[in-house]
């Protein structure tokens, strides 16, 4: 137990000194430490590493807001819980609520008060009973506060500590280097008890950056984290990690102190006695994204953020092969870690993940059907003054209503069920944002209102409405949810589907996108195929390489595929999961 006690301690030191190295680690120790397990139970003595444990083939994600479905009666949180015990329980075993607290913007982003639940969705005892019966996902908005925040009100009368929990610049300061995900001006002035000054604002300037230069600053998100665990968090989401140090003649993203916190944080959580999986948050280039795995210290898990993009062109186009091309350039999730896999998320098909894989031809194209489709582009602000796009909003449902040349056709639902099939087959844990459940269209009607372009794709769902269309089993939403219940409950029997087992990119051309999927015992594989087209196409058996001898068996078809025979054919967008064990 000392010895143990001693890594932990030794470690700890270590990344105090990197990321505070005026200060005196010992001291930090004893101040993180209380922050994180302030009655000094529910530590473990050794380490979870190696993530034993932390994820099988049976874990699932659902994206939701707090407030999806409403009635004009009911706690949207508790229509929520009525929406998963009834639909999806014992098919999808965990839940990501976006931040369920008061806010002033952004959809929740913009955070007044991290400790309680807002009030216009419930309360922590709602929370608790979705936590009881599935696993949940939070956020910790650890960049930025909401400018009516308690905090900053507190930073602008210059009251202690607060005065010193924000990051402030001059205008004369060369911050051209500064990458930025908006548009909106870098600084806010703001009139304070102390003078003038300017805030550090990355993302609006009602998100008030925070200044982590300050140890006082991680000391809170340490209790607010610890406070979440303790209401039934299980998987933190570090919103917005790649910004949260600023150097002054530097880009503000991805600093060694940030990697640094971000270690910090999955040393606490490998030594708590929960089961706690910490996921960074960083739309960013794929390169990028990968360094947050670190030397399996830092994320548990990671956004697969090139994937919505890549696979949207894909299917666009009908050629996967950038999507192949990426994916073998992918390395394996290395022990203790692992992708989360997904298409679409509250934030629309964020674009970044696509430099250096997509040319700005086949980007424009992709562009081009998003905007024929109904969907809009958000812009980003580049160091030259210049604007670039940031991402798409569309729901991703929508964006594959037809083709790059083609237009829209009668192949949207299939096209749909395609993309979600084959983000349940790659390596890592599948998350599926609630609108791709249930294939909600464009939400122009919020765009209208809010005059925000991501309100496309963040639809409220009248829940009494959503039922009735749930019981007819001919309205789209029914068929949709249907055949992905029926995907995700074959994906979750299947060894070979879970998230760190062996995978291989197949090579059969540009029209069929394959993976071969191994069982860590090595009894299972699985050969999953996708037609990327919207023509039938037959590939030659031999191409498979499946074991004469052996059963195999399409999962999704339900039908045995003899190994001898000459071809298996796919209809348009069709999907195979061929397996020697079922």
């Amino acid at each position: 137990m000392a010895k143990a006690r001693s890594q932990f301690a030794d470690k700890l030191d270590a990344l105090i000194e990197l990321i505070y190295p005026d200060h005196e680690a010992v001291a930090l120790r004893s101040d993180i430490i209380s922050a994180f397990w302030p009655d000094g139970t529910n530590r473990r003595n050794r380490t979870r590493q190696d993530g034993t444990g932390l994820w099988s083939e049976k874990d699932t994600l659902v994206i939701t807001y707090g407030n999806t479905f409403v009635d004009g009666r009911h706690k949207p949180l508790d229509l929520l819980h009525d929406f998963l015990s009834r639909y999806l329980k014992g098919v999808v075993k965990g839940v990501h609520i976006l931040p369920f607290f008061p806010f002033t913007s952004d959809d929740g982003f913009a955070v007044t008060d991290y400790r309680v639940v807002n009030g216009q969705l419930g309360d922590w005892e709602d929370i608790e009973r979705i936590s009881g019966e599935f696993r949940l996902m939070s956020d910790l908005v650890l960049n930025h506060v909401s400018s009516m925040s308690h905090w900053f009100s507190e930073y602008l009368q210059g009251h202690e500590p607060y005065d010193k929990f924000f990051v402030e610049a001059s205008p004369q300061d060369d911050l051209s280097d500064v990458v930025r995900p908006r548009t909106s001006p870098l600084l806010r002035e703001v009139e304070t008890a102390n003078g003038t000054r300017h805030v550090w604002c990355t993302f609006s300037h009602d998100q008030i950056d925070v200044d982590f230069h300050n140890p006082e600053v991680l000391f809170e998100f340490l209790r607010i984290m610890r406070l979440h665990i303790d209401h039934g968090v299980r998987i933190v989401r570090l919103d917005a990690v790649a910004f949260i140090w600023k150097e002054l003649g530097t880009s503000g993203v991805h600093l060694p102190q940030t990697h640094a916190i971000v270690r910090l944080m999955r040393l606490l959580c490998d030594y708590a006695e929960e089961p706690v999986v910490l996921l960074t948050e960083t739309n960013v280039p794929n390169s990028e994204n990968l360094s947050y795995f670190g030397n399996r210290n830092e994320a548990h898990m990671i956004y697969n953020f090139s994937l919505p993009p890549i696979l949207l062109h894909a299917l666009l186009s009908g050629s996967s092969l950038h999507l192949n091309q990426w994916l073998m350039r992918m390395p394996p999730a290395q022990l203790g870690c692992a992708y989360l896999n997904f298409s679409a998320s509250h934030d629309g098909i964020g674009v970044r993940g696509a430099e250096g894989l997509l040319s700005g031809e086949e980007l424009g194209q992709v562009i081009g059907c998003v905007r024929d489709f109904g969907g809009l582009v958000s812009m980003r602000a580049m160091p030259d003054g210049s604007e670039k796009p940031y991402e798409l909003n569309i729901t991703y449902f929508d964006a594959l209503k037809g083709t790059i040349g083609g237009g829209e056709d009668g192949l949207q639902l299939a096209r749909f069920l395609c993309s979600q099939t084959i983000v349940m087959a790659l390596e890592g844990v599948p998350a599926f944002y609630i609108h791709s459940l249930l294939g909600t269209g464009n939400d122009h009607d919020g765009v209208e209102k809010t005059g925000v372009k991501r309100a496309i794709n963040r639809h409220r769902w009248d829940y009494p409405a959503l039922r009735e269309l749930l019981g007819d089993p001919e309205s789209t939403t029914s068929v949709l949810l249907a055949a992905m219940k029926d995907r995700i409950a074959v994906r979750t029997a299947q060894k070979a589907f879970h998230p760190n087992a062996t995978q291989f990119t197949m090579q059969l051309g540009e029209e069929i996108f394959g993976i071969w999927r191994q069982s860590q015992s090595r009894d299972q594989s699985i050969f999953a195929l996708h037609n990327m087209t919207d023509r039938e196409i037959e590939i030659p058996l031999i191409s498979i390489n499946m074991i004469d001898g052996e059963d195999w068996y399409d999962l999704i078809a339900g039908e045995r595929i003899d190994p001898r025979g000459h071809h298996v054919t796919f209809a348009p967008y069709q999907c195979r999961w061929i397996t020697n064990q079922y």
